[in-house]
């Protein structure tokens, strides 16, 4: 078994941490006037992202080799910008809409992009 392997199958040194614990944190730190709320929840939306992005990028990876799933509406959505991904919310459906805003509520948690999607969805 390749080292990359066996370090996926057991993750040494690996933390676990509740987004409520989170949040905990950084609401203390707000209110000791340590950081400001939009810098605390900018933190906690990035801490988030990369605390999920291994295993929706798993996940992915699974469905696709699984011959599951349409794959996601947006290809490349990962490395793209709020405004990019907003240009490219046009023409797709409700349900491709929905999808979209699940991942991005989850993943980076942009508020103009969730935003957009929701216009498209009303």
């Amino acid at each position: 078994m390749t080292q990359a392997k066996r370090s996926r199958l057991n993750p040494i040194g690996a933390l676990l941490l509740t987004r409520e614990r989170i949040q905990e944190v950084l609401d203390d730190a707000v209110e000791r006037g340590r950081m400001t709320r939009d810098d605390a929840s900018d933190l906690l939306a990035e801490l988030v992202r990369r605390g999920t992005a291994p295993a929706d990028r798993l996940i992915r990876e699974v469905g696709r080799a699984a011959g599951i799933g349409a794959g996601f509406p947006i290809a490349g959505y990962d490395d793209m910008t709020a405004a990019q991904v907003t240009e490219h919310l046009d023409g797709l459906t409700p349900a491709q809409l929905r999808t979209v805003r699940d991942h991005e509520r989850r993943n980076a948690n942009r508020k103009s992009v969730l935003a957009a999607v929701d216009r498209k969805l009303d």
